[in-house]
């Protein structure tokens, strides 16, 4: 949303808006868009319109357009994109506000400036209808219908299309695209690409053009599209994630991926994390537990700190974390970093943001506003942030949902029809991104963390649904046991060994074959893979401490029951390897720990190219040592044979 001047009056303009919709132009047979002056302050003025559906029929985009004297000039607005073509401006609906309920309502607003007095706008029109309403219903006219489909790219799991544009009374808001009879992805372009696809495989793709009226055109000439043959070896994904507080006890910066040398063995980091509010919305905070602006992009790094050896300045629009990230990328043209949203801690209110189709449009806008666009709010005295402060950072947005419609932290808002909201939300963020990338030139990246629980991925993931909407999906590799149990386990095993006890016999090779099951390519599948360990204490010394009982975790720096791969690597004791099953553990005075290293992280490199996998991905940066050992061997296992 662009900013208002400091005249806006954002209290006024809600309470007119709402007498607005309490009482309708009686003679209004449609829906009805009217205007109201906010605020005045000689020069200029603040307008707002209310589009008000008094209608039966939900009203699926909106159009207002109206002329202005040339004495007035709109210099800023909100709610809404605007052409102007001389004195004539027209306003549509944004990718969250453009459908509207029989009996609910949308508005915009702008700020304009004039010379003499003031001129409110004339001859409006909403979707080619007088703004009053008196022109009764909307128009039914549909868009012309898309010619010239045509494939311009396929990859093993992706056919590209693209197709001349259509022509509507009312403007043309965005087209449809069908695989077969199935909406396959929308867009705002003429061109869109459709993933999620089985290799060696044809589809028949069509395309329908939207209006501002809500109307659709009929379907296009189909044209069939030919995936390529699957398997086919590397580039593999390499994710590692950046913890946003690592920058405070860890005290590991941006700057230490740089110097460690695994910025240049990576393809994407994803940032940890973003917090959802309440109503569903992507924010910034400086509040414990909240969220943390300060490390995020307030936060000034001396010259020692800095990816590039320079010091920021008191006043400069981008600070922290985010700068840095920043430095860290025109260090590496082609490494992509992602905002990872919720986590275990943050995932409380997914389940609102995802509730509705309004509360799915607001998510999204307001998460690529704040991360995408980069329209970062300044707060708490600091100088940084404001309009685009934060531009270019992020390539994509990650949803790490821990998890639909099932139990995560405590506290979490569990819902049964999660489980589709969560495809839902990702299609609006799918949506928006392209629509935004359409803008910009730009594909963005959307990704998303899933469990490794069968009983998880059935209560809440719609595979094939979900992987329509996603380049790829981190799949949970580890704390698949941990000390809140009291019998040892492996924490990240590759293939579950016949001798193991638990119930839910948890391992990497199981969950991935519940997602190939269900219909995920493999090669958007990421094997997750982590950089700590988990550990019991009270342990004793049969079968080398493997599935014994415990009299508790383990101390651990930072937490009980973990240490970071740093540190356990330097730890005495006696390893024991389970190569046939992608197993490592650590004994020693009665202390047991399971972890990986670089030789268990080799394995599953292999077995993640052996399988035809996309890649890896790391929990987290900082627990990998100063040489980034980890992180090496996953890179140098993939770039061999």
């Amino acid at each position: 949303m662009t900013p208002r001047t400091a005249k806006a009056a954002t209290g006024l303009a809600l309470a007119v808006g709402l007498a607005l919709l309490t009482a309708p132009a009686a003679h209004a047979a449609g829906p009805t868009a009217t205007f109201t002056k906010t605020q005045d302050w000689g020069t200029g003025y603040e307008g707002r319109y209310v589009i008000a559906n008094s209608t039966t029929a939900t009203i699926n985009g909106w159009r207002v357009e109206f002329d202005l004297p040339s004495t007035v000039t709109v210099t800023s607005h909100w709610e809404a994109a605007l052409t102007r073509s001389g004195n004539h401006y027209t306003f549509t609906n944004l990718s969250w506000n453009g459908t509207i309920a029989p009996g609910a309502s949308a508005s915009f607003g702008f700020n304009g400036a004039y010379s003499g007095t003031f001129a409110a706008p004339a001859n409006c029109r909403l979707n080619g209808a007088p703004c009053d309403g008196s022109g009764g219903g909307q128009d039914t006219t549909p868009p012309t219908v898309p010619t010239n489909l045509r494939v311009t790219g396929t990859t093993s799991s992706s056919v590209s299309l693209s197709w001349t544009a259509s022509t509507d009374n009312v403007g043309v808001t965005g087209y449809n695209v069908y695989r077969g009879t199935t909406l396959a992805t929308t867009t705002t372009t003429t061109s869109a690409t459709v993933g999620g696809l089985a290799a060696s495989t044809s589809y028949s793709f069509t395309v329908r053009a939207r209006d501002a009226a809500g109307n659709t055109s009929a379907a296009s000439s189909p044209v069939t599209g030919t995936t390529q043959p699957g398997g086919q070896p590397g580039p593999y994904v390499k994710v590692g994630y950046f913890t946003q507080w690592g920058i405070y006890g860890r005290n590991f910066k941006v700057r230490d991926l740089e110097t460690s040398g695994a910025a240049a063995k990576l393809t994407h980091i994803n940032y940890a994390f973003g917090n959802v509010s309440s109503d569903g919305r992507c924010f910034e905070a400086n509040q414990t537990g909240v969220g943390d602006a300060w490390a995020d992009y307030q936060r000034r790094f001396a010259a020692g700190e800095s990816v590039d050896g320079v010091a920021d300045t008191f006043n400069q629009p981008l600070a922290g974390n985010f700068n840095q990230l920043r430095k860290l990328k025109a260090r590496h043209p082609n490494l992509e970093v992602l905002m990872s949203l919720g986590g275990w801690t943050w995932s409380k209110y997914f389940s609102n943001a995802a509730l509705t189709s309004a509360s799915r449009q607001a998510f999204a806008a307001s998460c690529i506003d704040l991360f995408i666009k980069g329209n970062l709010p300044i707060m708490g005295g600091e100088p940084q942030g404001g309009p685009g402060s934060a531009a270019g950072v992020f390539d994509g947005i990650d949803i790490d949902w821990e998890w639909p419609a099932s139990s995560g932290a405590d506290g979490n808002i569990v819902r049964p029809q999660d489980k589709q909201n969560f495809t839902l939300m990702l299609a609006e963020l799918r949506r928006q991104l392209d629509a935004h990338g359409a803008t910009t030139g730009k594909r963005y990246l959307l990704t998303a963390f899933l469990p490794a629980d069968p009983a998880k991925i059935s209560a809440g993931i719609e595979i094939g649904p979900v992987f329509n909407q996603l380049d790829f999906a981190t799949v949970q590799g580890y704390d698949f046991h941990g000390a809140w149990e009291n019998q040892t386990n492996h924490q990240s095993q590759l293939r579950t060994p016949p001798g193991d006890p638990s119930p839910g016999r948890f391992s990497v090779e199981r969950a991935i074959s519940v997602y190939r099951g269900g219909g995920a390519p493999a090669r958007e599948l990421v094997v997750g893979v982590p950089a700590y360990g988990r550990g019991w204490q009270g342990v004793g010394t049969a079968n080398n401490g493997l599935y014994q009982p415990s009299s508790g975790p383990a101390p651990g720096t930072w937490e009980s029951g973990i240490e970071d791969y740093k540190v356990l690597v330097n730890r005495p004791g006696t390893r024991y390897r389970d190569s046939t099953h992608g197993a490592l553990w650590l004994y020693a005075n009665g202390q047991w720990w399971s972890y990986d290293d670089s030789q268990l992280l080799t394995q599953k490199a292999n077995y993640i190219k052996s399988n035809g996998l996309g890649g890896s991905m790391m929990w987290s940066l900082d627990g990998d040592d100063a040489q980034a050992s980890l992180t090496t061997a996953l890179h140098n296992a993939f770039a061999t044979g």
